[in-house]
């Protein structure tokens, strides 16, 4: 089992408060609303689109980014001293087939932030992607390569980047990749969509030359909350240590999950469809980001190197069990042995504590 140094979570001075946490409907933005509020009852506010009606619960507010007086009457209220932006449509299709609306959300969200942040010195961290590369090159990407997406989703987001670095030097980026996780609604990440297909037995088609260097949730939470509370400015790339194909992530997902193998489709990039457009090896160097802090923050996705794949018919082979939903959720979607667990029925990323 490959090992990382994390700084324990009691060691951790505390984010500024109260924090606003936007983009709660995805992955990470979830994980991290549910972590801080369990933690600091009472002073943590989540923002979600008006329109997602669905996604409901104490501490969580219908507010869009990018409407700025609605965004004013919430700080008015609430007097954020600090704010983690993980908000945007990050839809590669639905973006690519309405760019004006992407702009709006990924764009235009950020600019009424900062609008409101600079005028009250918040602390401010935002959750931008490795997307921001068209994965062209050899990957192992540092944060002077300059940004050249192949999506429109990777497009606004780039420029996203640009307008916090030009206009609040304080704010800190952090590039992501895929965060491996549950989503409140179940469709938002990776492992919801791939597992959703196997689960209603139908094929998940994935690239084998497109490559990510995925996380789990919940490291990215602890990176937050060091983050948060620390002065750390400027951009910085933050995915894991390990390189895995998008074909090699639905292999994992397969097999530990208990599926079909046969449900496992692969292909070149160059098969796919004009809409989206693929990247290719977008994997990044996050080494910058742990000489920053001083340890280490990320374990691999999966954390067990005997869970990763080491040919195209790995996930045929069941040595070692069957596999389950439950193990999936236990080793895939929560990173084994750390505190906070969601569950996988009904909801599945119903919240049930530490």
């Amino acid at each position: 089992m490959v090992t990382a140094m994390f700084r324990p979570a009691a060691l951790q001075p505390d984010p500024p408060l109260p924090l606003l946490v936007t983009g709660v409907a995805g992955v990470q933005g979830f994980h991290a609303l549910k972590h801080f509020q369990a933690k600091y009852p009472g002073q943590v506010i989540g923002i979600r689109q008006a329109d997602n009606w669905r996604l409901a619960g104490e501490g969580i507010v219908a507010c869009n980014a990018e409407d700025a007086p609605a965004l004013e009457r919430l700080f008015e209220k609430h007097r954020f001293a600090a704010v983690l932006n993980c908000a945007g449509n990050c839809a590669l299709r639905a973006c690519e087939l309405d760019p004006r609306l992407a702009w709006r959300i990924n764009v235009e969200g950020v600019g009424s932030l900062l609008s409101i942040v600079r005028t009250r010195g918040s602390r401010f961290v935002h959750m931008s992607v490795d997307l921001v590369f068209s994965g062209t090159a050899a990957g192992g990407h540092i944060e002077s390569d300059p940004t050249d997406p192949v999506t429109v989703y990777g497009k606004t987001m780039a420029a996203a980047e640009r307008l916090i670095l030009a206009s609040y030097p304080p704010a800190c980026i952090l590039r992501i990749s895929l965060p491996m996780g549950f989503s409140p609604g179940g469709h938002a990440g990776a492992i919801d969509w791939i597992q959703s297909r196997f689960m209603k037995s139908k094929p998940a088609t994935l690239y084998f030359d497109e490559l990510r260097t995925p996380t789990y949730a919940d490291c990215l939470t602890d990176l937050f909350a060091a983050v948060l509370a620390g002065d750390l400015c400027g951009l910085y790339h933050a995915g894991g240590p390990r390189r895995l194909s998008l074909y090699q992530i639905a292999q994992i997902i397969n097999r530990v999950g208990g599926y079909d193998p046969d449900l496992v489709m692969g292909c070149p990039r160059i098969a796919a469809g004009p809409i989206p457009p693929r990247a290719g090896d977008v994997t990044m160097n996050s080494d910058k980001l742990r000489d920053a802090l001083g340890y280490q923050p990320f374990n691999p996705w999966p954390r067990d190197d005997a869970w990763v794949p080491t040919h195209r018919k790995w996930h045929y082979d069941r040595h070692g069990g069957p596999g389950s939903r439950k193990r999936l959720a236990e080793i895939l979607a929560n990173n084994p042995g750390r505190g906070v667990r969601y569950s996988i029925d009904g909801n599945a990323a119903e919240f049930v504590g530490q």
